[in-house]
């Protein structure tokens, strides 16, 4: 299957919903990439529509495409959000955070009125688990947390599971608000939603890769055409 056709024909069909004045949630990631190359051909045509980005390379992108970037204040109604996902399950809920974006992906899709995941086929999954769930915590005495993290795991079923501080070429990786990232290996995870309440108890967890209850529609794309998950 050719993944970067189904990502351009999900992100294709994301478009369709957006409308002329609408702010609009900018994912992070390589499917969200074409949905932003969407939004910037659009304001080349005359469309008037703004974006509220949830990684800096997202900022970027959708700036040199000359998308006007705002920062949200408490008025702020963000019509559309548009994602990715790294693994969607039937009930739509999700597995987040490749990208290490996450906290910022959450908080904009929550405050989105609807909330459309896009994704390649290959990321639906009859169960998640399989893609390691990541954490995204705070770098002040951080083990502590992971030790914590590991006793509400083991309460959850998880007890022994791999839990690995994200690191590129020997360092930490760092969000854009400079916090750490744990992926969990943690295979089939039988209910995501108490898992994701659990995990965000915790202090110092900030938030986890599991997006329960948010996606109103999840566009999956291949090669030869689309598909639609809704309630």
């Amino acid at each position: 299957m050719d993944k970067d056709a189904g990502k351009k024909r999900a992100a294709e069909e994301a478009a369709k919903h957006i409308e002329r004045g609408m702010t609009l949630g900018l994912g992070t990631g390589s499917t969200a990439a074409h949905f932003v190359d969407i939004v910037g051909r659009l304001v080349s045509e005359g469309w008037d529509l703004r974006g509220v980005p949830t990684s800096e390379a997202t900022r970027r992108q959708a700036e040199s495409l000359g998308v006007t970037i705002i920062e949200p204040d408490e008025t702020t109604i963000i019509d559309l959000a548009v994602d990715g996902a790294d693994e969607a399950d039937p009930a739509l809920n999700l597995i987040k955070g490749g990208g290490a974006a996450l906290l910022r992906e959450k908080i904009i899709a929550h405050a989105a009125k609807k909330f459309i995941v896009i994704a390649d086929k290959s990321k639906r999954v009859a169960a998640l688990g399989a893609f390691s769930l990541p954490v995204e915590i705070s770098p002040f005495s951080w083990a502590l947390t992971v030790s914590a993290m590991r006793r509400v795991l083991a309460e959850q079923g998880f007890d022994g599971a791999p839990l690995e501080l994200r690191a590129r070429d020997g360092a930490p990786v760092k969000t854009d608000g400079g916090n750490l990232i744990i992926d969990c290996k943690l295979g089939r995870i039988e209910n995501p939603s108490a898992l994701e309440k659990a995990l965000a108890a915790i202090p110092g967890v900030l938030e986890s890769g599991l997006f329960c209850g948010m996606a109103d529609m999840v566009v999956y794309g291949d090669e030869d055409g689309i598909s639609i998950a809704t309630l």
